[in-house]
């Protein structure tokens, strides 16, 4: 039985940086494109933003870097004690809470220029009701001139072969070896999966190998944009990876 979703990112939350290169870098490398694609949208300069969907901090201590005023939340509680020890070590000043995605309103204070919710966050709401849920609940945060920017995998492509794997990631370090990959078990109609995380270091002459599983829905472009129309969004469009520089696409939606 796969583990809920809190659980999955409680147990990653020490592991996550690992599937990263360099997680140092990537926060940067994540905060200057999210920030590009911010000031495009917006026409201005810092902005006060809720991450609603933090995990360890990748996006928001990247937009915080350069001058973003945040406000980061997450379902799991480890994530976020884990993204104050990081926000800590950066230097930056984060306001953190724990938050379901589906219940903001009550759990987080006032409205925001933007917020935001990325690598595949959404897809984890496993009917069409918990995804308008979280989109309703997301639009009560964004004040009125405001941006709400999700990104998601490519679930209109990934749908015409459903892929069995992910490509291995083979990352050199001074202390050996790590290989990074997923393998994705499809329910019959194509419509949700679950994702098996595979992280394997090399330790000495030996390998060392660990296992975590969750569930995912392939929700499709059409699908996204209805529920945040639903939701009380408007102009809503899409990114792709070649237009904002991002590894997956990206929804953009206004207030």
């Amino acid at each position: 039985m796969p583990l809920s979703i809190q659980e999955f990112y409680d147990r990653l939350a020490d592991e996550y940086y690992l599937i990263f290169g360099n997680w140092d870098e990537a926060v940067k490398w994540q905060g200057e494109v999210l920030d590009t694609l911010l000031r495009s949208e917006t026409g201005r300069g810092s902005l006060s933003i809720l991450d609603c969907s933090c995990g360890i901090g990748t996006q928001a201590i990247g937009l915080a870097l350069l001058g973003h005023r945040l406000t980061a939340t997450d379902l799991s509680p480890r994530s976020i004690e884990r993204a104050r020890e990081e926000a800590e070590r950066f230097g930056v000043d984060i306001t953190f809470g724990t938050a379901d995605f589906r219940a903001l309103e009550e759990a987080v204070e006032g409205t925001f220029d933007a917020v935001i919710s990325f690598d595949n966050a959404l897809p984890h709401m496993m009917s069409r009701d918990d995804l308008l849920s979280a989109a309703r609940s997301i639009r009560s945060k964004v004040r009125e001139g405001g941006l709400f920017m999700a990104s998601i995998r490519d679930y209109d492509e990934l749908l015409k072969e459903r892929p069995g794997t992910t490509t291995p990631k083979v990352i050199n370090t001074p202390e050996g070896r790590r290989v990074y990959f997923q393998v994705w078990d499809w329910d019959e109609d194509g419509r949700a999966y679950v994702f098996n995380l595979f992280l394997l270091r090399e330790e000495g002459e030996g390998w060392q190998t660990v296992h975590y599983d969750a569930r995912y829905r392939a929700v499709l472009r059409d699908e996204l944009r209805d529920v945040l129309k639903e939701a009380g969004f408007s102009d809503i469009g899409w990114k792709t990876p070649a237009e904002s520089g991002y590894y997956q696409p990206i929804a953009t939606a206004r207030v």
